[in-house]
């Protein structure tokens, strides 16, 4: 339990952000989870993929994911919509 009003601030603080981020993150799984459905079609892909990596991108640059893990996603969900045009040619 806080002491302090700064500590109790700081609580308070946090349980803001935590949400916040709880949220973003789940909508971020979300649409990544559409784009990967979303290769089955490929024709149809390369804008939901587009759309998904706009979302890790902005959820990087707001800190809810690392800019790493973001890359690293976009970077597979650009590989497989590649493979999966390459195999409807």
């Amino acid at each position: 339990m806080a002491n302090h009003a700064s500590a109790e601030k700081r609580n308070r603080q946090r349980i803001n952000r935590t949400a916040r981020n709880r949220a973003g993150k789940s909508a971020l799984r979300s649409t990544v989870k559409k784009a990967r459905a979303a290769l089955a079609t490929p024709t149809q892909a390369a804008g939901t993929i587009k759309t998904a990596q706009s979302a890790l991108d902005r959820a990087a640059s707001k800190g809810v994911i690392p800019a790493r893990r973001a890359s690293r996603i976009k970077g597979r969900l650009a590989a497989a919509l590649h493979k999966a045009t390459a195999g409807a040619k």
